[in-house]
């Protein structure tokens, strides 16, 4: 992982991949934390390579919630979401293969102050590992987003209901990580459209046109936002037009999901984001923003090593060498 992102400095900003803020919050094999010492230790290699070859780097802090299983609870337990509703596509990836997810157990309301000082304590245990920053992953189906959502979230306590209760545990917990970091220190992320997990919403427009729009007390860095595409739509994914999220957020906007290196001049251009963000390119170019430069040739990710947890596929992807004449 310390070679991995040390070659992809080049970045403006690094964001890690998602890191549980708690073993609660765990759900996949493979995948790192920042609630333990050792994990500490471990992404402090990360940071400073990141920092001497010139990057910058902020950690996502993750919770997986519901779509987590219990071989990865403690003591056994059920998954945790604001709702006993179970996702009804996909399953659950286990140290020994796909299982079904199981129905999660709804959090009691006096649980949720922990689970915000679960992203407190990460937030803070970031800053020992030496990151830059933070940022919030409130998208993708997991906690956060099964909060926000509607058609995750059916609580009739202050956390469910109208888009206001929704919304709570979000803004608690950019709140206390805020504390933490200090707002220019912390992004959040959204994925307004999206229907990985088996996510919906009734009304995703007014749902995160909310949300954003209560963020602005914060200052934060700035948002990450999602964007659906057309194979998204054809996949269920809602249409949630990008202008107006963009009028209800006043920080830097980063967007994210299929661009190159056209479609993102384009969107920097005409003012529909501040900066666009690059996954699959990047896995598969570490020296992506060099080859945007020059207009260079890409190499193709090889999706056939994607999560593989070995060398190939992710640190072997070569740089591009240019011929002096």
């Amino acid at each position: 992982m310390a070679e991995y992102y040390s070659q992809r400095a080049s970045a403006g900003l690094i964001v890690t991949e998602a890191t549980a803020v708690s073993q609660q919050g765990t759900g996949c094999p493979n995948t790192p934390g920042i609630y333990t010492d050792e994990q500490v230790a471990g992404w402090r290699k990360v940071t400073e390579a990141a920092h001497h070859a010139g990057g910058r780097i902020f950690l996502q802090l993750w919770h997986m919630g519901r779509v987590s299983h219990p071989s990865f609870q403690p003591g056994g337990g059920l998954p945790v979401a604001p709702s006993a509703i179970a996702p009804q596509s996909g399953q659950a990836l286990t140290e020994t293969g796909m299982q079904p997810y199981v129905t999660p157990r709804a959090l009691e309301i006096t649980e949720l102050p922990g689970v915000v000082a679960q992203y407190s304590a990460g937030a803070q245990r970031a800053k020992i590992a030496g990151f830059d920053g933070v940022e919030i992953h409130n998208a993708n189906g997991y906690l956060l987003d099964q909060f926000l959502r509607d058609g995750t979230n059916r609580r009739t306590d202050d956390y469910g209901g109208p888009v206001g209760n929704r919304a709570r545990l979000t803004l608690e917990v950019a709140e206390a990580v805020t504390k933490v970091w200090g707002a220019d220190r912390v992004g959040i992320r959204f994925s307004p459209g999206g229907v990985f997990n088996d996510m919906h919403d009734s009304n995703p427009l007014a749902t995160f046109s909310y949300v954003l729009h209560e963020l602005n007390r914060f200052h934060l860095a700035y948002a990450h936002l999602i964007v659906s595409t057309e194979d998204d739509m054809r996949h269920g994914a809602a249409p949630v037009p990008l202008a107006a999220l963009r009028e209800e957020f006043h920080g830097p906007l980063i967007v994210a999901n299929g661009f190159n290196r056209e479609t993102a001049t384009r969107a920097v251009a005409e003012g529909a984001a501040d900066a666009v963000a690059f996954g699959r390119l990047f896995l598969a170019n570490p020296d992506l923003p060099e080859r945007f430069r020059l207009n260079a040739p890409l190499n193709s990710p090889d999706e056939s090593t994607f999560y593989s947890g070995a060398e190939k596929g992710y640190t072997d992807y070569p740089a591009l060498v240019r011929q002096l004449v």
